[in-house]
């Protein structure tokens, strides 16, 4: 290995100061040796196994990387099976005579031993159950060696290994989906779900109001200006000071200037930024970028070591410090300053009273002295088709199941119809051949209104009383509007009923006294991916700290700069690469949360989907309903009625949702 290669294993594996040990070394020579892989291949197949296994990406050592050998052998393993498979699907389909190929891929025998992973004649007819073994032992569990946390908030990572690699395996056909309805998780498992109605509810009983201004999200795309950016940018740390200052209450002569040298200690406010436009951010690239009214825009590096390891950064925080800057060279953090948090959402009681009755039925409906049934909500999140076919049979699915169990609403996240899928990005596809559209005068709005309109519409008609929120992604190719924050896809030639609403992306509004937060945006992805944790952060746990941060924040998406498409999970077009974040940092404020926390934050993510109640807000992220080779998930809210004591009726100040002790949460198969 050339001097170069070692520098770049230091530069992309080791930590500041301190080089790899030889040993270290050795084991990532020998796997870029026999997969040829380059550094930075490696770098990303790295990543990618920790957010696997869920664990720290700093933790390198000898074990760990002979684990991820065995992960990459796995994988390739696994490739090779999946296109064996596929060759004889061909071969059969092609009415070739079964007697013309022997059941490997290697035709005349030419390769055995001499390709790696080529099975020999006859390999390949090895018993089931040692194949179904070998693919259901893992191969950290040869190294780990210890025994699960019996905590029910606790994910192993052989749990997470399982969710991730479904979306790695060979393509099955969705009527043979391994498991459909199997619930993974639950929240409040305590709170039993009534049996469905017999019949579908009388009248609606949800009742929808906007908490975000739908209007503004209708601006112009594409005309993003430096000048504005940048004042958004410097307005949002501006805004944060005000608020710590008024939180810790602390005098306006305490704040200073990072980057700016002096003896005295100060209370600095800005924003977390890299030196470097690549790499991922370590405690060596950290730097505090200020706002032009408190440090003229200057950047200063940071120094953390006061802080022992305590901490959890991540581009585009905006963080309080209290330290001092005596060198003029880096600014030395002796203490994170907690963020202020937005306070919990409530209500006035007369209006918990009538959302009340309305889940009875009205003040006429009998029985009024029984407990109402409580709101049964069904969320999904695309894409809602696999890599294969547009027949979006989970979508199919998932609309029978909220028909079967008259759902009350359906909220269903795009993408709908995903630009990044393989048939959409060729154009290779045929509309429906009974629908009778002219081919050359079709449109994707066509698409949409003949293979997703008629689930919805079956929908409707099946259930009346439902209510359907569609909220777009900036994968949508039907939506013109190519920016986040996003406006509203245009209902006109989409073939809706009038039960379905559409809103923008991000969205906040109430179902009855219920504050409902939803992003298509994958921000968890973003932020497991770039930031920075301390060896004894004050929460270890990936799925309620990630969260955390954007309630902390008080914006859907922190993340500044976003992950680069390349290191985003691959797309299924000929390059592979995603569409990405597509902001537009002129309007990011529009992603700000109101003035309240959301009781209900909904974050599909293409991370293992999950329940959690973080800070008091129920956060949700419900899995993909399709993934690109199989069967995703869907979650489900059953939300119990809030009782009132007789002083809280009777009284005229307000009171708290607590929807995260009374909502009971499904993550299904679908």
């Amino acid at each position: 290995m050339t001097e170069a290669d070692l520098q770049e294993l230091n530069k992309q594996f080791g930590v500041p100061n301190k080089a790899l040990e030889p040993d270290v070394v050795s084991e990532l020579q020998s796997i870029m040796r026999i997969h040829s892989l380059s550094v930075q291949d490696l770098y990303f197949k790295w990543e990618s196994y920790c957010i696997k296994m869920d664990m720290d990406g700093n933790n390198l050592s000898v074990e760990s990387l002979r684990a991820l050998k065995q992960d990459i052998q796995d994988a390739l393993e696994r490739s090779n099976r999946a296109h064996h498979v596929h060759i004889k699907t061909e071969k059969r389909t092609s009415g070739t005579p079964r007697g013309a190929v022997k059941n490997t891929g290697d035709v005349y025998g030419m390769l055995e031993g001499m390709v790696p992973n080529t099975p020999a004649p006859g390999k390949l007819n090895k018993s089931a159950s040692k194949r179904r073994n070998h693919l259901e032992t893992p191969s950290m569990a040869r190294v780990k060696g210890n025994v699960p946390s019996s905590s029910p908030d606790y994910k192993s990572p052989l749990r997470i290994e399982k969710q991730l690699d479904a979306m790695n395996s060979v393509p099955t056909s969705f009527n043979d989906r391994a498991n459909p309805g199997e619930i993974i998780e639950v929240l409040n498992e305590h709170l039993k779900p009534p049996e469905p109605p017999i019949a579908p509810h009388a009248e609606p009983r949800i009742k929808l109001n906007a908490a975000s201004d739908l209007r503004k999200l209708g601006y112009k795309t594409l005309a993003m200006k430096s000048s504005e950016a940048s004042e958004i940018l410097d307005d949002r740390i501006d805004e944060f000071l005000g608020l710590v200052r008024d939180y810790e209450n602390i005098d306006e002569n305490e704040f200073g200037n990072a980057a700016s040298q002096s003896t005295t200690e100060i209370v600095a406010v800005g924003r977390i930024a890299s030196d470097s436009s690549e790499g991922k951010l370590n405690a060596a690239s950290l730097v505090l970028e200020t706002s032009r009214r408190t440090g003229g825009g200057r950047r200063i590096p940071l120094n953390l070591q006061k802080l022992n390891g305590r901490y959890q950064f991540f581009p585009g925080q905006v963080v309080a410090f209290r330290g001092i800057n005596s060198s003029g060279n880096e600014f030395v953090v002796r203490e994170v300053l907690e963020m202020p948090l937005l306070p919990n959402a409530a209500s006035k009681p007369e209006a918990i009273a009538a959302h009340r009755e309305r889940l009875r039925g009205g003040p006429d409906a009998m029985d009024s002295d029984d407990e109402p049934a409580p709101l049964n909500i069904v969320i999904g999140s695309g894409p809602y088709s696999a890599d294969d076919n547009l027949d979006f049979e989970p979508l199919h699915a998932l609309c029978n199941q909220a028909a079967d169990t008259y759902a009350d609403a359906l909220v269903l996240t795009g993408p709908f119809i995903d630009v990044d899928h393989p048939l959409i990005a060729t154009g290779d596809f045929d509309l429906p051949e009974d629908v009778g559209v002219d081919p050359d005068a079709a449109t994707m709005s066509s698409v949409f209104k003949y293979m997703i309109s008629p689930a919805l519409n079956r929908l409707v008609a099946s259930n009346p009383t439902i209510t359907i929120l569609l909220v777009p992604s900036v994968r949508d190719i039907v939506d013109k509007h190519v920016s986040w924050p996003q406006d509203i896809i245009v209902r006109k030639d989409l073939g809706l009923p009038k039960a379905v609403r559409i809103v923008g992306n991000p969205m906040t509004l109430f179902i009855n006294e219920m504050l409902l937060g939803i992003s298509s945006q994958d921000v968890l992805w973003d932020l497991r991916h770039e930031e920075l944790v301390g060896a004894r952060t004050a929460d270890p746990v990936l799925f309620s700290r990630t969260p955390r941060y954007l309630i902390e924040q008080r914006h859907f998406f922190p993340v500044f700069p976003p992950v680069d498409r390349q290191k985003l999970p691959k797309a299924g077009t000929a390059d592979g690469l995603p569409t990405g974040a597509m902001l537009d940092t002129s309007y990011l404020k529009l992603g700000e949360m109101m003035n309240v926390r959301p009781d209900v934050m909904i974050l599909p993510s293409a991370l293992p989907p999950f329940a959690k109640v973080v800070e008091s807000v129920l956060i949700i992220n419900p899995g993909f309903l399709s993934k690109r080779r199989g069967a995703g998930t869907f979650a489900r809210i059953t939300l119990f009625p809030l009782k009132l004591k007789d002083q809280e009726l009777s009284s005229t100040g307000m009171v708290l949702h607590k929807i995260f002790e009374r909502a009971r949460v499904e993550i299904t198969r679908i």
